[in-house]
C-alpha cells in the first residue's frame, strides 16, 4: 500500500470531519464553562486531546452562527488586560440540542457491536503497521 496515498486520504478525511464537528466541540466545551473566543482554541485542543484546532476566524464564525440559532449567548465582562471580553455560554436550547445530538450520534459508538468493529479495525491496522516495519 502506498503510504503517501494513505496519509493524503487520511488528512483529507480528517479535515472534512473536523470542520463538520467544530460546532459539536464548541457546544461540548461551552457545556462545561463560559469562554471567550481568544481562549477557545486552546481549550478545544485540550478537550479534544489535540485533534481539533481551528483558527480564530473559524471560531468567531461558528460562535456567531450558533448565537444566531439561539444555541449560545454572550455577555461582555471587563478584562484586566485590555478591552472587555465577550464570554459565550450555552442556552437551554443549546444544552438540549447537544444532549440529543450526543444520544443520536455519539452514544452509538458505545454499542457493543459498533465498539467491537472499531476495536477490530484498530487492532488490524496496528498489526499491518508492525508488519510493514
Amino acid at each position: 500500500m502506498n503510504k503517501n496515498r494513505l496519509e493524503s486520504l487520511l488528512t483529507q478525511w480528517e479535515e472534512t470531519y473536523k470542520k463538520g464537528l467544530l460546532s459539536f466541540w464548541l457546544l461540548l466545551l461551552l457545556s462545561k464553562r463560559k469562554a471567550y473566543p481568544r481562549e477557545i482554541n486552546k481549550l478545544l485542543s485540550e478537550l479534544s486531546m489535540d485533534t481539533i484546532n481551528a483558527d480564530d476566524n473559524s471560531i468567531y464564525r461558528a460562535l456567531n452562527r450558533l448565537a444566531n440559532s439561539g444555541l449560545v449567548e454572550s455577555e461582555k465582562k471587563e478584562s484586566n488586560s485590555g478591552p472587555d471580553r465577550r464570554y459565550f455560554s450555552l442556552t437551554d436550547l443549546g444544552r438540549s440540542l447537544l444532549g440529543n445530538f450526543i444520544k443520536r450520534n455519539i452514544m452509538v459508538f458505545n454499542q457493543p457491536a459498533v465498539s467491537e468493529i472499531i476495536r477490530e479495525n484498530c487492532i488490524s491496522d496496528s498489526k499491518k503497521e508492525r508488519k510493514e516495519r
